[in-house]
C-alpha cells in the first residue's frame, strides 16, 4: 500500500470513512465509492458489523437519530452486509481504483472479511483493548491502522506490541472522539509526539466536518488523513455534521497535492536559473546620476543615485566611478555606462 512507500513529493494518503452513511442500503454503499473514486482520493473505508457478536439490547444510541430502529442492536443489525455483499463492494473499490479497509468490532467481522485482500484494517479507539481482535488483524500481516481517540497511552502501546509481535506494518492517528470536533480540540501537537514515540506513519482521523484541521495535520507532515465523507450535508445519518462534503474533499485533494509538492521540491537559495537572473536585473538597481550633469565634469557621492534596473554598473562598483570625468551630457533619467567616463 503506497501510505508505507512514500517518497517525499507523493501527498498525504486520503481515507474517505464511509462508516454507516450508506444507512444500511448496499447501492448507497457502492455510489460511495465511485464519489470517493472521482474525487481522487486514495482509499474508503468502511465498519464491518455483526450485531450478535459485538452488541446486546443493552447498548445505547450515541445519538438519538434513527426513525425506525427500536434498539442499538436492531441499528447494526440493519448495518450488515453479507460476505457477498462485501466481496462487491470490494472489487468495485479495486475496479476503481482505491485502497480498500475497514473497521471491524468483533472476530466475527475480522472473519468476514479476512478472505479478501484488503488493503487495511483499522481499530477503532474504542477497539483499542479488543487484544484477541487486533492480534487476529496483526496475524494477516495487513497492514492495521490505530485509532488514538479513546486510547489511554498505555492502552495504545500494548496493541502496537501485539501488532509489533506479528511483524506487521501498522499507523497511528490522532483522534478526537467528538462528533463534530471543535478546533481547539483537534490536538495537531499530538503528531510529532506519535511520530517520535511509535516511529510509524502518522495521520490524523478528522470529525471536525472542515478541511482546515487536515490542511494543518498535512503541513506537520501528517502521512494519512482520514475523514467522514457525506453527499451534502443534510444527509440522514449520525456522522454526517463531521463529514466533508465532495467540494470540500476536493480543496482537500488540492490542498495535500500543493503541500507535496512544495515538500518535495526543495530549492538552495545560491543556485540561480536564467529566469531568475533575469528577475534579478529587473528589480534590482544600477548607478545613475541626481542631476544633469555636462561633459568634463567629475563625479561626486552628491550626485550618484541607484534606479531600477540591474542591467547597468551596479552599485558595488559605486567606488570605480567616483571621481571619474564625464565625457558626454549626460541625463538623470538614464544610467551611467562605462563609456560615459574618458
Amino acid at each position: 500500500m503506497r501510505l508505507f512507500d512514500q517518497s517525499p513529493d507523493k501527498r498525504s494518503f486520503l481515507i474517505a470513512e464511509i462508516a454507516q452513511a450508506h444507512d444500511g442500503s448496499l447501492g448507497s454503499a457502492h455510489s460511495f465509492i465511485d464519489l470517493a473514486a472521482d474525487l481522487r482520493v486514495d482509499a474508503v473505508k468502511f465498519q464491518t458489523h455483526v450485531a450478535e457478536a459485538e452488541s446486546t439490547y443493552d447498548e445505547e444510541f450515541r445519538i438519538p437519530f434513527s426513525f425506525q430502529d427500536k434498539t442499538r442492536y436492531d441499528y447494526w443489525k440493519r448495518m450488515e452486509f453479507t460476505k457477498e455483499d462485501w466481496r462487491g463492494l470490494f472489487m468495485h473499490a479495486k475496479d476503481r481504483g482505491l485502497a480498500f479497509g475497514t473497521s471491524c468490532f468483533s472476530l466475527a467481522a475480522v472473519d468476514l472479511i479476512s478472505d479478501f485482500e484488503i488493503d487495511f484494517w483499522k481499530i477503532g479507539s474504542g477497539e483499542i483493548l479488543s487484544e484477541p481482535m487486533i492480534e487476529a488483524m496483526a496475524k494477516t500481516k495487513t497492514p492495521v491502522l490505530l485509532s488514538s481517540g479513546l486510547a489511554k497511552p498505555k492502552d495504545l502501546v500494548n496493541a502496537v506490541e501485539i501488532i509489533r509481535s506479528n511483524a506487521t506494518p501498522f499507523g497511528i492517528f490522532q483522534c478526537t472522539s467528538k462528533y463534530p470536533t471543535r478546533y481547539s480540540e483537534i490536538g495537531l501537537n499530538r503528531i510529532p509526539e506519535l511520530r517520535e514515540d511509535f516511529r510509524c506513519p502518522i495521520g490524523l482521523s478528522d470529525h471536525s466536518g472542515e478541511i482546515w484541521p487536515s490542511i494543518a495535520a498535512v503541513a506537520q507532515g501528517a502521512e494519512m488523513i482520514e475523514f467522514h465523507l457525506a453527499f451534502h450535508k443534510g444527509q440522514f445519518g449520525p456522522d454526517t455534521t463531521a463529514s466533508l462534503i465532495p467540494d470540500q474533499v476536493r480543496e482537500l485533494v488540492n490542498g495535500c497535492e500543493a503541500f507535496a509538492t512544495m515538500i518535495g521540491n526543495p530549492i538552495k537559495k545560491g543556485n540561480w536559473s536564467n529566469e531568475q537572473e533575469e528577475m534579478r536585473k529587473l528589480f534590482g538597481r544600477s548607478i545613475a546620476l541626481s542631476r544633469h550633469m555636462n561633459s568634463g565634469e567629475i563625479i561626486s557621492s552628491e550626485d550618484i543615485i541607484f534606479k531600477k534596473p540591474a542591467s547597468g554598473i551596479t552599485a558595488e562598483k559605486v567606488g570605480k566611478v567616483l571621481g571619474r570625468k564625464l565625457v558626454v551630457n549626460k541625463s538623470p533619467e538614464r544610467l551611467l555606462t562605462w563609456d560615459d567616463f574618458e
